[in-house]
């Protein structure tokens, strides 16, 4: 690995742990093990972020009940689901297959 690529990736690794506010286009979460990661991020408006399902062989989904989310949408292993923040605010979101057994749930803050 290049010298410049492995700074911008430990930028990143130490952008996401501080808690530091992402104003990339777009950030990607990991699905794994039942967990999102990171599972609550800030990012600034218009903003995209991507689900990436890592995992071995399960489905999951990204629900958002507070924007009256009614479609599941189940995405599999080497899948990806996006969504684009538009607005300021906090967004709660689930898998919906997953709430009840592993309490699967993140949280999507929008600044300006």
């Amino acid at each position: 690995m290049n010298m410049i690529k492995f700074l911008a990736t430990t930028t990143l690794i130490f952008l996401f742990a501080s808690g530091t506010v992402l104003a990339e286009e777009t950030v990607t979460v990991v699905v794994k093990d039942y967990k999102f990661d990171p599972e609550e991020i800030t990012v600034k408006v218009g903003t995209t972020i991507r689900w990436e399902n890592q995992e071995e062989g399960q489905y999951h989904s990204i629900l958002f009940p507070a924007m009256d989310d009614k479609k599941v949408d189940y995405f599999f292993p080497g899948d990806s689901r996006e969504r684009t923040f538009d607005k300021p605010g906090t967004y709660p979101y689930i898998c919906e297959p997953h709430i009840e057994s592993h309490n699967m749930k993140g949280v999507v803050h929008v600044v300006e």
